[in-house]
């Protein structure tokens, strides 16, 4: 009872599972690659699978896609609708070179399309990179190699010139090794690459023969239409699919009856379809029949002919600009008189209805949006709808209010660019340069990197606020600027060099204060530089804001001067100044006082010196004439000599008998105590002074001449000279003569 109860649950369970089968069959599958077979590097690849599948249920079927690269899985997805899977290939390389095949399965049934070969051409070129351009002899050197964008088996080689250093592969992009430079100079290096994609494939030889016959399949689909001529759209066909001899029991087959790539209907032994004629749709229509691998099928195409024409949406005006009232038509220009009139087409506008206004059939009034958008309207006639293309409407910005401004320097005399641009306005845009309120140049502008120039000049800086630009991209519609404001450079005059205090009303002197003013016209800032003997003084000590100031000028200082001027439009140099210092006043006094008192005093030298030896001399001589006179009065009246003999010096025995070349000559003051004989002595009063030159005789002589009563006794003879001076001793210039 139990085996019976299961056996009747599984038989129940199959029913049910062959009821539930799908009907669907899976036409055909093929690969494309876009754009095509054999690109280069860097193209941006797709391959796409389409599959031809027709189904008689309306709920979608699982497909399960599977793209291959030689032979091995890359990409699998699974999808429900029938759209192509799309496998991209981002920025194609080498690598995705290969055969490609798509295959797809829905519920147990696989099949797979044809192999198509993408040929990539085109490597990247490699980068070198070192981590050290500088190393010291012995050392190595890291360096990378990479190859940008590729994938793959990759082997990379080092040359140093023509001369491989190492090489590898990697399963990467980029390989990194040591380089040894053993010696010194100048080392050159770089790197390449090779892209590994498959091993060379090798064809084997035919195999022997095998006969096979292959009997033709008796049973053939037949598709009836009706009507099959004179067929206008929106007319409604009858279609029949059977077939014609079965051979075998209906069910073990299946009849499909299809428009294009849509399946119509489905059944076992005929089928039947109403289908209403569209001229735009696929008129070809397809009864196919399928059992286990065979597979048989019947076409038919018939001509539709169009009721009316696809409707054409115009604006006008042609050229519009935000927040312009426009106008929209739609019509279609042929239609079918004996089937419809115009009347009967019923014209609508398939997007953006608000804000437009139904003027007549098929026109309608509105404004344009700030922004660009996209129009479609549709016709409509004995149930046939039709839309029109779209037609995009970009409205223009009107052009703003140019600014204008200079490009560079401004500088009086030279030419320079005037540059019109406004930050807003559709291309074309028309720019006129005025001055004064005159058009001068006009500029059209119709690429966006365009810029409106105007070359002109200017002969003083308030010429440059005369100018004013002038745009516009309409015919109505014109924007100014304001007037142009810069600064203008203009280039300075030649230099003016004078000082402080004029030198032609004046001398310069040691320690004087002196200020070389280097005066311009021109535009601000001007930088100066100062030189002497053409030489550039750097001293900042001496630089101020008006010139080159002097403190305490020194003999060093003089020269000849010029200055350099500078500024943003030109550099001007002034004429030489020559500067003369003379020597100090008091250095001029003291040399004319050492000149004049040198001499003076050399002089008066010699005066004191010989006024000192003459008053020595006469107190000598009195001295003497006072000891003559009292030896006289004392030895009653006896003649005495003055002369006195020096008495030897103990130590002068050995030299007792040598006269010496010049006598000495001793002085001595003599006082006189008593008084005279004026008989005997010339008049003196009181206690004078006199000198007494005596003659120290040789030792042992002795003078005996009696020179009688004398004030100045000339021992020798002689007259002493000193300085080239003849001395005068109060007006007695001889001796007496000697007395025997």
């Amino acid at each position: 009872m139990g085996l019976l109860l299961l056996l009747t649950c599984s038989l129940l369970s199959s029913c049910s599972v062959v009821h539930a089968q799908r009907k669907f069959t899976i036409r055909s599958v093929e690969l494309f690659i876009e754009p095509h077979v054999n690109v280069t590097r860097g193209t941006n690849v797709t391959v796409r699978c389409r599959a031809l599948v027709s189904s008689l249920d309306q709920e979608p079927l699982s497909r399960e896609y599977v793209i291959y690269k030689d032979n091995k899985n890359v990409y699998t997805k699974t999808s429900i609708t029938p759209e192509d899977l799309l496998y991209p290939l981002p920025h194609a390389r080498v690598a995705n070179t290969g055969n490609y095949r798509c295959g797809i399965t829905i519920e147990g049934k696989r099949i797979k399309s044809e192999d198509k070969k993408l040929t990539v051409t085109g490597l990247s070129k490699p980068v070198l990179r070192l981590n050290n351009t500088e190393v010291t002899e012995g050392d190595e050197v890291t360096a990378k190699c990479e190859a940008p964008g590729e994938t793959g088996s990759i082997f990379f080689s080092f040359y140093e010139g023509s001369k491989v250093i190492t090489e590898s592969g990697v399963n990467g992009n980029q390989l990194e090794a040591q380089l040894p430079l053993s010696s010194t100079g100048t080392h050159t290096l770089h790197c390449t690459y090779v892209v590994f994609i498959m091993q060379d494939l090798f064809k084997s030889e035919e195999s022997d023969a095998v006969h096979v016959t292959v009997r033709e399949f008796t049973s053939t689909p037949v598709l009836e239409i009706y009507p099959l001529s004179d067929v206008y759209e929106g007319d409604r066909l009858n279609l029949l699919c059977t077939i014609r001899n079965p051979l075998l029991d209906s069910k073990s087959g299946y009849l499909y009856l299809s428009q294009g790539m849509t399946m119509l209907t489905a059944g076992v032994s005929a089928v039947n379809y109403t289908v209403v004629a569209k001229s735009h749709v696929p008129a070809e229509f397809e009864c196919r029949f399928e059992m286990g691998r065979i597979e048989k099928v019947t076409t038919k195409q018939i001509a539709v002919t169009e009721l009316f024409s696809v409707p054409k949406l115009t604006i006008s005006p042609a050229e519009v600009f935000q927040g312009d009232n426009i106008t929209l038509t739609c019509r279609s220009e042929i239609y079918v008189p004996g089937r419809i009139n115009n009347r009967d087409l019923i014209y609508s506008l398939s997007s953006f209805r608000e804000g437009f206004t139904k003027m007549s059939p098929g026109v309608f009034s509105g404004r344009t949006l700030p922004y660009e958008f996209n129009y479609t309207c549709a016709a409509q006639a004995r149930g046939v709808l039709k839309e029109s293309q779209i037609l995009t409407v970009l409205p223009k910005v009107s052009v703003s209010a140019p600014e204008i401004s200079v490009l560079g320097l401004p500088v009086v005399g030279r030419t320079f660019q005037i540059l019109c641009h406004s930050a807003v306005g559709s291309l074309p845009i028309s720019y006129t340069l005025l001055k004064n309120g005159v058009p001068l140049k006009p500029f059209r502008v119709t690429l966006p990197w365009q810029k409106a120039t105007f070359p002109v000049s200017i002969s003083s800086p308030q010429e440059i606020n005369s100018y004013r630009c002038q745009a516009k991209n309409r015919n109505e519609v014109e924007q100014h600027s304001n007037s142009l404001n810069a600064t203008v450079i203009v280039p300075l005059t030649k230099p003016t060099l004078f000082t402080h205090p004029n030198l032609t009303q004046t001398y310069l002197y040691e320690g004087n204060e002196l200020l070389l003013i280097c005066e311009v016209t021109g535009s601000p800032p001007v930088t100066y530089q100062w030189y002497r003997g053409g030489r550039r003084l750097t001293s900042a000590s001496n630089l101020s804001s008006v010139g080159y100031h002097f403190q305490r000028l020194s003999k060093e200082d003089g020269g000849s001067y010029h200055c350099e001027a500078g500024n943003e439009a030109s550099v001007v140099r002034s004429e030489a100044l020559t500067v003369e210092v003379y020597t100090a006043i008091w250095k001029q006094a003291l040399i004319v006082g050492a000149c004049v008192l040198l001499p003076a005093a050399l002089v008066l030298g010699c005066v004191l010196y010989f006024k000192s030896k003459r008053g020595k001399r006469e107190a000598a001589a009195e001295l003497s004439v006072t000891e003559v006179s009292n030896a006289a009065t004392g030895l009653d009246g006896a003649v005495v000599s003055v002369w006195t003999e020096r008495p030897p010096d103990a130590g002068d025995d050995d030299v007792s008998n040598v006269v010496p070349p010049d006598p000495d000559v001793e002085y001595t003051e003599v006082v006189h105590p008593h008084s005279m004989d004026p008989a005997r002595v010339p008049l003196r009063k009181g206690t004078d002074t006199v000198y007494s030159e005596l003659k120290n005789a040789p030792h042992g002589a002795a003078d005996h001449h009696d020179y009688g009563s004398l004030e100045y006794a000339g021992l020798n003879g002689e007259q002493p000279e000193v300085g080239h001076c003849s001395p005068e001793v109060n007006g007695y210039h001889d001796l007496p003569e000697p007395v025997d």
